[in-house]
């Protein structure tokens, strides 16, 4: 039954992701075309920018699930460090119930706030501005799946418990030793004469 859960929240999770990686292309190709408009044909274009805004907006809510699936959000690791190994799994249930409550929260503010804009238009795009404020619930609700799945996948052993550190490599490989031009064989200096 866990396998199961897990399969459908990874899925689910690609989605959100792949989703957030399209409005980044969107928005920054929008950015693109409105600097071109606006600077070099000097002719401002009076959707884009709102466009562009709206698709950013998407990208980070959608993109806020995959980070708290995979561990990425920032934490402050000191407090990792103080606390005895034995207590870091109650760290990690405090941490995910806090997290939790914070994205229903924004899960049942988020709807009603779609609800309540959803005669209000975007100026220059002539759609329902609700349209942007839904990705708040909907960011909202794939942050709140991923956070459950973390922690479950925590407390049954199938990932570890602490922080995740993505910035520093596992395994940082040792530099190739090339040939240097007195040997001969360097790259690209084939055929040349040597001074």
């Amino acid at each position: 039954m866990l396998d199961l859960f897990f399969r459908l929240e990874r899925a689910i999770s690609q989605v959100a992701l792949y989703a957030a990686v399209l409005m980044l292309i969107a928005s920054v190709s929008l950015g693109f075309y409105q600097v071109l408009t606006r600077f070099v044909f000097d002719a401002p274009s009076t959707w884009s920018e709102v466009m562009a805004r709206s698709t950013m907006i998407w990208c980070v809510f959608l993109g806020a699930a995959a980070t708290f699936r995979g561990g990425y959000m920032m934490a402050v690791e000191v407090i990792y460090k103080l606390v005895p190994t034995s207590a870091l799994k109650a760290l990690e249930i405090l941490i995910a119930t806090c997290c939790m409550i914070v994205l229903a929260i924004l899960v049942i503010y988020g709807y009603q706030m779609t609800l309540r804009v959803q005669n209000q238009m975007l100026s220059g795009v002539g759609i329902s501005i609700a349209w942007i404020y839904a990705a708040i619930p909907i960011g909202a609700a794939f942050s709140l799946l991923s956070v459950i799945t973390r922690l479950i996948a925590q407390l049954t052993g199938r990932e570890t418990i602490g922080v995740v550190d993505a910035e520093a490599p596992a395994h940082v490989p040792e530099p190739e030793s090339r040939p240097g031009p007195d040997t001969g064989t360097s790259s690209g200096t084939e055929g040349r004469k040597q001074p």
